[in-house]
Parts: C-alpha cells; structure tokens; sequence
C-alpha cells in the first residue's frame, strides 16, 4: 500500500509543477497541488472521486466533519456545498491529490450488473474510505495512461470503470449505490439537487419539488437531510451565497448586485446570511480573498 501511495504521488507531482488545479488530457481527471496549509474555503463539490496521495485535507459538510490522509479517498455521490481545508502541506512534501468525475451513467450501469435493485436505507452523500491496492493500482493506471496518450480514448473509459467498481464492492459503496436505484428516495434527492441548482435564484417551494421528484414533502425534507445534513431552503441558500461570492470575485459586481442576481430581494438580509457563512460582511470578504490570491502569485 505504502508504495502504491508513493507511486502515486511520485506521478502526480510530475504533472504539478506549480500549486492549482491541473487538467489532464483525460477529460475527467484532474491533479491538485498545495505547498501550503490553506484556510477553510467553501466549494460546490460535483458528484466526483477524490484521492489523496500526499498531505492531508478535512470536508465538512453541514457542520459534520470527513478527514482523509494518504492512501484515503472520497467520493461526493451528489453536488454538495462543503467546506475544504489542507491541513498538513509543506513546500518540501506538498499536498497531492487527484479528482475523478463521477459518471452517473456508469454507476447505474455498474449497480445493474453487481447489486439487486434495492432501495435501501437513505444515506450521507459523502463517504470516506481506505484505499486497497486494487483500488490503487486502477487509479494508477489511469494516470499512466497520460505517457501514452494514443491509448487514452480506448482505455480510460474502461479503467475508470474499474475504479467505480471497486468504490462500489467497499465498505460504504451501498452510499453511492443507493442513487442510481430507480425509485428510490436517494435518486428522488438527486434529482432534487439538480433542480435546486439549474433554478437556485426562483423562490423555492418545497411542494412543487416534492411533486417534480415524486416524493411528499415530509419525505422529501426527511431524505434530503440524510443526504445532504441540511433542509433543502438550506441548502439553496448555501448555494446561492456561494455563487453571489462568485460573481463578486470573478466579475466584480456589487454585494447588492450579486445578492439581487442570485435571487435575493432585500440587501440587509443578504448581507446578513453572507457574513453568517463566510464569517465576514460582503466586500470585506472580497478583498480578504483577492488578497489571498495576490499573495500566492
């Protein structure tokens, strides 16, 4: 295991000379690297595998918090509002990661073919596992992959759903299988996300979501804080904040500007549930980020 996870992060490191977001010419593939602890930052996971082959990094989610060092791996079935931090980064031992995008499509497929179609009791949409060296010697055929990049379109799809199969026969695999069961309460929350997130600036009202995803408002509420640690006017007013503090950054807008964009009509409440999140009011906690940035250039 020890030498997979160095091997691992031995490759990666090749492909991240610099800190960031690396893309690969595996479109579903990305590397991470840090040369530093980093403060808490709040992100929009997409459904996508994450593993660590160097440092360490905490995901919290709805107050509950997920803890993964070398040779662990997570998986966000759903898109989910967490807070990431790097906790142990060094520039002699940076922090190395990779993200793999989840394929809904191969999960159904995979969960067809290994599992029966239960419903199951619902769970979180986040889970923590250990690695094992099948697992890993996947992932590390992917990433080897980029030498040969002739081989890529023929054989990365086949790998990655390896990789899938082996997340789905671990410990907590019944966690990602439980969405891609027709019918069940934890698909009916995903589409619910969806929903949330394709319309998160229109007023949200529960029983019109409830009867978009066939389920009753009860139960809706019920599984979607299973799924999500939160009610779903919570969760969209995570993700509308999340996409005001965007706007601001990338585009410049104005607290009142971005707050009215993302579906807020009252300025004052806006910044309110703003300073509430991110711990500062609006354009003082634009400024703290872009100097942040200004700093790691």
């Amino acid at each position: 295991m020890n030498q997979l996870v160095s091997e691992l992060a031995r490759q990666i490191a090749r492909y991240t000379p610099v800190d960031g977001t690396h893309k690969t010419a595996i479109p579903e593939l990305c590397f991470r690297r840090a040369s530093e602890e980093s403060e808490p930052t709040h992100t929009l996971n997409m459904p996508s595998l994450y593993v660590i082959a160097q440092g360490s990094k905490t995901a919290t989610l709805a107050g509950e918090s997920f803890r993964f060092d070398p040779g662990t791996y997570m998986v966000a079935s759903v898109h989910l509002p967490v807070i990431g931090e790097i906790i142990h980064a060094s520039p002699q031992m940076p922090y190395l990661s990779l993200g793999l995008t989840l394929n809904p499509d191969v999960v159904l497929d995979l969960n067809k073919k290994t599992s029966p179609q239960k419903r199951g009791e619902t769970g979180r949409g986040i889970l923590v596992n250990p690695s094992t060296p099948p697992f890993l010697n996947a992932i590390l055929r992917l990433v080897n992959l980029l030498d040969t990049p002739t081989d890529i379109e023929m054989l990365a799809p086949l790998i990655i759903r390896e990789i899938f199969y082996r997340v789905m026969q671990g410990e907590q695999g019944a966690l990602i299988r439980q969405f891609s069961v027709i019918g069940s309460y934890a698909q009916g929350i995903s589409n619910a996300i969806h929903l949330i997130n394709r319309d998160y600036s229109k007023l949200l009202i529960i029983e019109e979501l409830a009867k978009q995803v066939s389920m009753s408002p009860t139960s809706l509420h019920k599984h979607f804080k299973k799924v999500t640690g939160m009610s779903p006017l919570q969760y969209q007013k995570t993700i509308r904040l999340q996409s005001a503090r965007r706007l601001m950054l990338t585009e410049g807008l104005d607290a009142a500007t971005a707050g009215f964009r993302v579906g807020y009509e009252s300025p004052s409440q806006f910044n309110r549930e703003y300073t509430r999140l991110f711990g500062r009011p609006p354009m003082r906690d634009i400024n703290h980020l872009r100097d942040s940035l200004f700093e790691l250039q």
